[in-house]
C-alpha cells in the first residue's frame, strides 16, 4: 500500500470530503483525541482515508504537517487506543509533507466505540451514532424482518382471498394470469409468497403491499397507517381518527385520496372568480407518503405511519430516526428497506432516485407555501407541510429554511441561486433586493449556506451554494 503524491492529488480532487475522504491541516500539530474520534467514525462509516497538511477547503493545498513525526510509535498508540490497525504513511509530496491514515471499515455486525461511544461524522462535526442506526448495524446477517412469514399453511384460494393479486398485476401492468398457478408462480418470483412442501406462507413484505385487510395479519396491524384529523391548530380537539386496512401498494390510491379528502380548504381569488383549494397540493401528499411508508424502521414495535392533520399543516411521520441528515434530504438518499423501495417503484409508488423530497419542495415554491420543515424525533422522522403564509408573516425560521431548501434545490438541478431566484421563490420585487439579502445573510450565519467563490467578490452578481456542496 504505498500512496504517490499523484494519488493525493486525485483525492484534493473530489467535489467535496465524503464518508471516506477526510483532510486536515494540521500544519504544526493534531489533536491526539481528536485522531482516535476521527479514526473511529471512518471506519464505522465503512473505512476511509484521513490525510493530515492539506487544507480542508478547496482549492485544498498541500500545506505541510509536522504532525506525528514518528509514525511507528502513532500507529502503535492509535491501535492500543482504538482497538484496530491503522496504517501510517508518510508521504513527500512535493509541495510539502503528507500523513496518510488508512482507516479499515468495521466488520459485518460491529460497530467500534471510544470509551463507550460509537462515533459517526455529521458534516464537520462527528457526533454519536443514534440507536436506530447501531440497531441496524448489529442486525447485520440476521434475517431481514420483511422476509419473514407471517402467515403459514396457506392453500392456493387462502392466499388470493388475504392478497389483492388483481392489484399487484395492474401495479406491474401484467396481465392477470389465467389460473390461480400463475398468479401463485409470480408472487413465488417476486418474493412475496413462498411454497413450502405444497402449502404456501405469506411473507411479511407480501402481506404489508397486497394485504386486503391488515388486520388479518397480527404481526402486521399495528403497520397500519393512521389518519388523525383535528379541529384547530393543536391537538385538544380530534374529530377523526381513522387506520387505514389495506397494503401499502394494493391501498396507495386511496391512502392519498383519503388523506386529501381531509386536508382543510382555503378560499382564493383567482382571475377575478372565488374558489376552494385545499391546505397542500395533492403531489405533496403523495410523495410523502410514499416516503413515509418506505423509509420506516419496522423494527420499532407498536408503531406505524402517522399522518396528522390541522386547519394551518399536515404533520406526517413514520418509526425510525432518519439515515440521511435531514438537511441532506434533498440531495441524498439511502434506503432502509430495499426489497420494499425497488417494488414500489416498480409499482410506480416512488422513483428510487431522492426525487420525492425535491419535488416536495418544488411544489411549496410553486404553490407559495413556506418552506417544509424535515426533522428528527424520538426515533421518528417528521416532515411538517405548512399551508400558505405571506412572506412578511414568515418568521426568521422559515425564511432562513426556504432560503436553504431553494438553495439546494437549484444546486440540484444543476443551476445556483441569487438574490434574483430567491425573490422569485418568495414573488418579492425587485425593491426587495436589500430584504432578499438580509435572508441570505441569515442562512449563510446558520452555515446552511456559502458564496460560490468562482465569480468574485462582486454581491450583485454573487451566487449561493449549499454548505455540503
Amino acid at each position: 500500500m504505498r500512496t504517490s503524491p499523484q494519488q493525493i492529488d486525485l483525492w484534493r480532487q473530489a467535489a467535496s470530503e465524503h464518508q471516506r475522504l477526510e483532510f486536515k491541516e494540521a500544519k504544526q500539530q493534531f489533536d491526539t483525541r481528536k485522531l482516535r474520534e476521527y479514526c473511529v467514525a471512518l471506519a464505522n462509516e465503512g473505512g476511509g482515508v484521513l490525510l493530515l497538511g492539506i487544507a480542508d477547503q478547496p482549492p485544498r493545498q498541500v500545506v505541510s504537517t509536522q504532525a506525528f513525526p514518528d509514525t511507528v510509535a502513532a500507529a502503535e498508540q492509535l491501535f492500543r487506543a482504538v482497538g484496530f490497525r491503522v496504517d501510517i504513511e508518510d508521504v513527500a509530496h512535493p509541495d510539502g509533507r503528507v500523513l496518510v491514515f488508512h482507516i479499515p471499515s468495521r466488520p459485518r455486525g460491529t460497530a467500534y466505540n471510544l470509551e463507550g461511544k460509537y462515533l459517526m461524522r455529521a458534516g464537520e462535526a462527528l457526533v454519536p451514532m443514534s440507536e436506530d442506526q447501531l440497531r441496524r448495524i448489529f442486525s447485520e446477517g440476521q434475517p431481514d424482518w420483511l422476509e419473514e412469514p407471517s402467515r403459514r399453511g396457506l392453500d392456493g384460494q387462502e392466499v388470493v382471498e388475504l392478497l389483492d393479486t388483481q392489484t399487484f398485476f395492474e401495479l406491474l401492468r401484467l396481465p392477470y394470469p389465467t389460473n390461480r398457478a400463475g398468479v401463485l408462480d409470480r408472487l413465488i418470483s417476486d418474493k412475496l409468497v413462498d411454497d413450502i412442501g405444497g402449502s404456501y406462507t405469506i411473507r411479511r413484505l407480501g402481506a404489508l403491499l397486497l394485504a386486503r385487510r391488515l388486520s388479518d395479519f397480527p404481526d402486521l396491524s399495528r403497520k397500519a397507517a393512521r389518519i388523525v384529523a383535528y379541529s384547530g391548530s393543536s391537538k385538544l380537539q380530534t374529530k377523526l381518527d381513522h387506520v387505514f386496512n389495506r397494503g401499502y401498494a394494493a391501498g396507495f390510491q386511496e391512502l392519498v385520496q383519503f388523506v386529501y379528502s381531509q386536508l382543510p380548504q382555503n378560499e382564493v381569488i383567482e382571475h377575478a372568480l372565488r374558489k376552494e383549494v385545499k391546505l397542500v397540493p395533492d403531489v405533496v401528499i403523495r410523495e410523502l407518503l410514499a416516503n413515509a411508508l418506505i423509509h420506516q424502521d419496522f423494527a420499532v414495535a407498536g408503531a406505524s405511519v402517522m399522518i396528522d392533520i390541522f386547519a394551518n399543516r399536515v404533520e406526517i411521520s413514520n418509526p425510525g430516526e432518519p439515515l440521511v441528515p435531514v438537511e441532506r434530504f434533498i440531495d441524498g438518499y439511502q434506503s432502509r428497506n430495499e426489497h420494499l423501495a425497488d417494488l414500489m417503484r416498480r409499482f410506480g409508488i416512488c422513483e428510487e432516485k431522492s426525487s420525492g423530497i425535491d419535488r416536495v419542495v418544488d411544489a411549496a415554491e410553486v404553490y407559495q407555501l413556506p418552506a417544509p420543515d424535515f426533522h428528527a424525533g424520538f426515533r421518528r422522522t417528521i416532515v411538517t407541510i405548512f399551508g400558505p403564509l405571506p412572506f412578511d408573516q414568515m418568521d426568521r425560521n422559515n425564511r432562513v429554511r426556504a432560503c436553504y431548501q431553494h438553495c439546494a434545490l437549484r444546486w440540484v438541478m444543476g443551476e445556483r441561486m441569487t438574490n434574483q431566484t430567491l425573490r422569485e421563490r418568495f414573488r418579492l420585487g425587485e425593491e426587495k433586493a436589500a430584504v432578499t439579502s438580509q435572508v441570505i445573510s441569515a442562512t449563510i450565519e446558520a452555515n446552511l449556506i456559502k458564496p460560490d467563490g468562482s465569480i468574485g467578490a462582486s454581491r450583485k452578481f454573487a451566487r449561493y451554494l449549499p454548505f455540503w456542496a
